[in-house]
């Protein structure tokens, strides 16, 4: 393995995308001392005030996308949603792009990320693609998931489909229909792949969301699952990343069945929220990790030192404006707790705003204070 002089020197990292995933990522970074410029669309992203150089730009927008690159030394992305078109020019002109921007197209959209499940072998529900509401049939039976094809996030974009009456209330936009899968649990496995083709797999994780807003509320690793399914889950996630020969940070997120089958719902290609527990409770955190992948480092342990759950802060219903943290001190009096702010100055219902980890030795003992965490802290406004 030859190692560039990245540290201390004149190399440039890329980052697309400010958010707070950059942020964490940013903190890994500045251990190693790697310049870093920041492409976001906002002018106060997370990332703003902390990278080396920050640049304000629409991430979708070709020239801004291009120009950024060309004074960068390796590009990486922190926001899957970025112009694919200038990636592709800038990494025929000779930059190394990671995650590869022909990956990037695939799993930008859900169709292409479902037919390449397919191609490959990879377990997944059955699904139909359409390119329009109006085209979906009446040979498909109720009820269902209907997903937007592009664009979607943090539960946005996902609707369980019940009645034709439900389809009136959906966005006409290229979309995919799925099965819906009775399912035990929903799964996470982050995998970790360099330019040598080294991995490293982090634990399973188990997610427990929202009953109304469909995001995540708990991350809790490690899963509470037969350590056969586990393997099994982790199998599989490892043959997506092989089968893309995906370099950076993958993660997979995946429903087990009432059957003990393991079906991959989508993926992401980059650092996830499913994830964030890692910074306190993994020998190396999914932030490091992706950086020593994308820079072909050898890749560090995955493995857990204690039991972790991440509690995800979002913004109160009822509230919009400036943030406050309501009964911050009362949690950071409890053993193991510590609290992730993201740097966003305004909140408003169910915008992710920060993130709280628990740790402890004992899992049902962290499980039982990430519940008093939530309940405590509250994100409102002024």
């Amino acid at each position: 393995m030859k190692v560039k002089n990245y540290f201390s020197s004149n190399f440039k990292l890329g980052v697309l995308g400010g958010g707070q995933l950059g942020r964490m990522l940013l903190t890994e970074i500045q251990k190693f001392d790697i310049y870093t410029s920041i492409l976001d669309g906002a002018k106060n992203a997370p990332c703003a005030k902390i990278c080396n150089e920050f640049i304000q730009g629409d991430l979708m927008d070709y020239q801004a996308v291009y120009d950024f690159g060309k004074k960068a030394d390796l590009l990486t992305i922190e926001i899957e949603h970025v112009n694919i078109d200038a990636l592709f020019d800038l990494e025929k002109e000779g930059l190394t792009v990671y995650p590869q921007p022909s990956i990037l197209q695939i799993i930008q959209h859900k169709g292409r990320q479902k037919d390449f499940f397919v191609k490959n072998k990879i377990p997944t529900a059955n699904y139909n693609r359409f390119s329009s509401i109006e085209d979906i049939t009446n040979d498909i039976s109720f009820p269902f998931v209907w997903k937007t094809a592009q664009f979607g996030y943090d539960g946005t974009g996902v609707k369980v489909v019940r009645s034709a009456l439900d389809l009136n209330n959906l966005p006409d936009v290229d979309c995919i229909v799925e099965d819906l899968i009775p399912f035990k649990n929903e799964l996470a496995v982050i995998v970790a792949r360099n330019a040598d083709g080294e991995t490293k797999t982090y634990p399973v994780v188990e997610m427990e969301f929202h009953p109304t807003a469909n995001q995540v509320e708990y991350v809790i690793c490690p899963a509470r699952i037969d350590s056969a399914i586990a393997k099994k889950a982790q199998k599989i996630a490892l043959k997506v990343a092989d089968s893309f020969q995906f370099i950076g940070l993958l993660a997979v997120e995946m429903f087990q069945t009432e059957n003990d089958e393991i079906l991959v719902n989508e993926v992401a290609p980059r650092t996830h929220n499913s994830g964030h527990y890692s910074i306190e409770a993994s020998y190396t955190n999914q932030f490091e990790q992706h950086l020593r992948a994308i820079l072909n480092l050898p890749l560090g342990n995955p493995e857990s030192k204690v039991a972790g759950i991440m509690v995800n802060l979002v913004g109160e219903e009822g509230y919009s404006g400036e943030v406050i943290y309501k009964n911050m001190e009362d949690i950071l009096k409890i053993d193991g707790v510590t609290p992730h702010i993201y740097g966003k100055k305004e909140t408003r219902p169910f915008r992710k705003m920060g993130h709280v980890t628990i740790v402890d030795h004992d899992m049902d003992k962290a499980r039982k204070i990430a519940e008093k965490v939530k309940k405590t802290i509250r994100v409102i406004s002024k």
